[in-house]
């Protein structure tokens, strides 16, 4: 079998040369029956890609606009097809779905999409034999793996012309979302195509094969949105999500791109990594399919694997999101040209090849939904029967979460968890569970016994055991940590008992209130709120007074205001008519944010008087973001998207090839998000430390503090494990791959002590904080007492998998370090308080840093 693999792969790359090395005037075609599979043919009045294109699939990466263009003629061609926008991307794209299934069926979706609900009531009745199956397929989430968006072009031409799928159309309806990413993928097809030559090269090194930082494997903000699907915080996810809550696929096939060295991928993965919840019988289905794509590759002579690869369990992936929901999710991954043509080691690896394999699994799966649609449209409503008998033998009925100072991160879990077509309640009345109270509209509870119980689970548990040691992904993603709630299981008695209204679909943040006259002597808001920095900044831009209390201050009418409130008043020079403004700013301000602002009816306040000179006055945040080659781009990514789009701040995205012949003295707060700074030398480490030096605040995160110790604008000492010194005993080669990746932190949330006295802490209620680390640098506690505001506890470990070696280094060490230079501040930060925009619980850390670094006394001198 291999000698014929050898043969066939040998005889289409002499092939593929002969009609793709032609000069520009007579670039030949790469012939659409290279990618059609044999035994089918084709209604001659639907378009071929070529006749819309203007090119061949795989003879260029075909812009996203191209896409749909073709998408839309389908649809206008073909009675089998309808095309839907579903929403929009950060950049304005339009999201499309193609549905693709018999005449018949188009004319009934409601009435199928109905009925398909029912696969979550284990006592419908249902017909299973006529029950159509619903086979989603998911391409290009990460942009710059565009074999998958462009084999959707072939897949939707397949089903929508092949007169073979007539009858089975009956039975099936085919989804196709040609870009999870629209501007990822756009981005990176940009960048393909202008550098394309048309005489191919498959040189590594040549233009063409690599992108641009950031590249188009990430969305507008760089994220990647393949982690998204449980969290859906970006707009891409958010629809997509609610499409799939709508159709409930039995199949999603999620198509992705590896490494050109590589050959071709499917589930099943690594046995030992399947998470515990995923149902056996879903592995089985999974397995039963793989046969169907492993005979479509052995028909093309294409090479491939299963098993050895990649995991299930993080059930924020497009192939694992589905399996905890009654459906099959499929992980394609092919080797990547990464262009039109590159080098690799099993030979040159052409754009065509890697879109045929991708297109093939399509087929296959198709295939294998039209042989298994009665058993898999079972499985579907066994799974949500087991769930409701889980439900009912679980000990627990109910999960509770809130804050009682701050509504809007309570508000945000609840709003990202009823995505999932989950029921979320508010508590009308204030109660308090095992001691700690849980406050009305400011808590949550969610019941078990409800269709999605095992999401639900997913969502709210805690895990430190593990069959493996090894992960792809995050170990931990316990949702109620992320918004750093306080949350607890409920017994029937309390969920029984309590006072909840059901949460409609378009609920909001409720809006903030403002108290006091139009011509109060000042007013004050609390830091509590997690959108209280965004109503700081607004008035400031608007050039209000902006001042910080260190100390409690208790207001004439016995409200006490915590360490770290912020006053706003007018400014001396204001004019008759600033006192009407503001207080027409501050309701503007408390109603979009939800805060409450305090009317000040007099300066003298009990503790500290309103006009005491130990308030300090803000400066407003003039923020550079450093971006460019070597830099993190998901996590520089991450701190735009949180200024931008939740705390309407400008900030300039600072390239850091440009640092050299910047004018620093515009910003006061410069970022430094995780990276290589390697390629800076002398001139810029001297440049930062002046530009610190005059009173300004430089935000360093993960590496970016190594490279300051390098430099010696600072010093940060790491802690080194102990047993890495000395001789080590003989292992076996064999285990060196698991033993070195189990030493890996990969994604784990542990347990941190806050100094609420701290500016960096202001606005935390308590010293408590979970924090989420994905690296295994470990921060020496500063000799300086008032430099380490963040710690990790005696016992850190709170959900995930952590090496005891490591765990034995993070105990007691430093999360949050302050630096003294000159005038300045440097404030290290060993973990990634604002993960993949899910941690808002630690987001007030690093809006701190750049609100209140300015204010900061007692930090080390180096």
């Amino acid at each position: 079998m291999k000698k014929i693999q050898v043969l066939l792969l040998f005889f289409y790359f002499i092939s593929f040369s002969v009609f793709s090395q032609k000069s520009p005037a007579g670039t030949a075609d790469i012939p659409l029956q290279y990618y059609l599979p044999a035994g089918f043919t084709y209604d001659e009045k639907i378009p071929k890609p070529k006749e819309i294109l203007g090119f061949e699939v795989g003879e260029w990466n075909a812009g996203y606009d191209q896409v749909i263009r073709y998408f839309e003629k389908l649809a206008d061609s073909s009675p089998r097809v309808k095309f839907e926008i579903i929403g929009y991307t950060y950049e304005k794209r339009p999201q499309i779905l193609l549905t693709i299934t018999s005449p018949e069926n188009l004319t009934n979706l409601d009435k199928i999409k109905s009925e398909r609900q029912k696969l979550r009531d284990p006592n419908a009745k249902i017909d299973f034999e006529k029950m159509p199956l619903v086979m989603a397929a998911g391409y290009s989430v990460h942009g710059n793996e565009s074999s998958a968006l462009n084999s959707s072009i072939l897949a939707a031409y397949h089903f929508a012309a092949a007169n073979e799928i007539e009858a089975d159309l009956q039975n099936i309806i085919v989804l196709i979302d040609p870009s999870l990413n629209p501007d990822g993928s756009n981005r990176y097809a940009s960048w393909v195509n202008s550098h394309r030559s048309y005489n191919l090269n498959g040189d590594p090194a040549n233009r063409e094969l690599s992108e641009a930082w950031p590249g188009g494997r990430g969305n507008h903000y760089w994220f990647d949105l393949n982690r998204d699907w449980l969290l859906v915080q970006h707009p891409e996810s958010q629809n997509r999500v609610a499409k799939f809550q709508e159709w409930l696929p039995n199949i999603y096939l999620d198509y992705h791109e590896m490494g050109t060295n590589n050959t071709f991928f499917f589930q099943p993965g690594i046995p030992s990594r399947d998470h515990p919840l995923t149902p056996k019988k879903n592995i089985e289905l999974t397995e039963k399919m793989a046969k169907y794509h492993a005979k479509a590759m052995d028909e093309i002579g294409s090479l491939y694997h299963s098993r050895e690869s990649f995991d299930e369990y993080y059930f924020g992936y497009g192939s694992t999101y589905p399996d905890i929901q009654g459906s099959i999710g499929i992980l394609f991954e092919q080797a990547s040209s990464r262009g039109h043509l590159q080098e690799s080691i099993y030979g040159p690896l052409p754009f065509a090849f890697t879109v045929r394999n991708q297109f093939r699994t399509s087929v296959s799966s198709f295939a294998a939904a039209k042989d298994m649609r009665v058993e898999i449209n079972k499985f579907m409503q066994d799974f949500y029967a087991e769930a409701v008998n889980e439900a009912a033998v679980d000990t627990d009925k109910a999960y509770i979460f809130g804050d009682t100072a701050d509504a809007a991160r309570s508000f945000h879990l609840a709003e990202m968890i009823q995505q999932h077509q989950i029921d979320v309640y508010v508590l009308n009345q204030d109660i308090t569970v095992n001691g700690v109270p849980f406050n009305k509209e400011k808590s949550y509870i969610v019941p078990l016994n409800q269709p999605q119980y095992k999401l639900i689970k997913v969502i709210f548990e805690t895990r430190n055991t593990f069959q493996d040691s090894l992960f792809y992904d995050v170990s931990a993603w316990t949702l109620p940590m992320a918004f750093n709630l306080d949350y607890t299981a409920l017994s029937s008695r309390i969920m029984n008992l309590a006072d909840v209204t059901l949460l409609e679909d378009d609920f909001s943040l409720k809006a903030g209130t403002l108290f006091g006259e139009k011509n109060a002597y000042s007013y004050a808001f609390e830091w509590a709120d997690y959108y209280a920095p965004k109503a700081a900044y607004k008035l400031m831009d608007e050039g209000f007074l902006v001042r910080l209390t260190h100390e409690p201050i208790t207001l004439p009418d016995g409200k006490v205001l915590g360490r770290g409130s912020i006053l706003v008043s007018t400014l001396r020079d204001a004019g008759e008519d600033a006192g009407t403004k503001l207080h027409a700013s501050l309701n503007a301000i408390a109603a979009e944010t939800g805060i409450t602002v305090y009317g000040i009816s007099s300066g003298y306040t009990a503790g500290v008087n309103i006009g005491s000179p130990t308030i300090d006055v803000l400066k407003k945040p003039e923020v550079a973001l450093l971006v460019g080659t070597g830099i993190t781009s998901t996590e520089a990514g991450e701190m735009w998207h949180l200024m931008d789009q939740r705390f309407d701040m400008p900030i300039t995205l600072l390239p850091v090839e440009r640092l050299r012949n910047t004018n620093l003295g515009r910003y006061n707060v410069l970022i430094m998000p995780n990276g290589n700074y390697a390629a800076w030398g002398k001139d810029e480490a001297e440049k930062i430390k002046s530009w610190i030096s005059e009173g300004n605040t430089l935000i360093a995160r993960g590496n970016a503090m190594t490279w300051l110790n390098g430099n010696e604008l600072v010093s940060f000492t790491f802690k080194k494990d102990s047993t890495e010194k000395g001789k080590k005993p003989d292992l076996p080669y064999a285990n060196f791959t698991k033993n070195t990746g189990a030493r890996m932190t990969s994604g784990t949330i542990f347990h941190a002590k806050l100094d609420v006295t701290h500016p960096v802490a202001y606005g935390f209620g308590k010293a408590e904080i979970f924090t989420f680390r994905n690296s295994n640098q470990v921060l020496e506690p500063s000799k300086n007492p008032y430099s380490n505001p963040m710690v990790y506890t005696d016992k850190p470990l709170a959900s995930g998998y952590v090496h005891p070696a490591n765990l034995e280094l993070v105990r007691n060490s430093s999360a949050i370090q302050v630096k003294k230079l000159g005038q300045g501040r440097v404030i290290g930060m060993v973990d990634n308080p604002n993960f993949r925009a899910i941690w808002y619980g630690t987001n007030k850390l690093f809006l701190n840093a750049i609100f209140f670094g300015q204010v900061i006394e007692g930090g080390t001198a180096d």
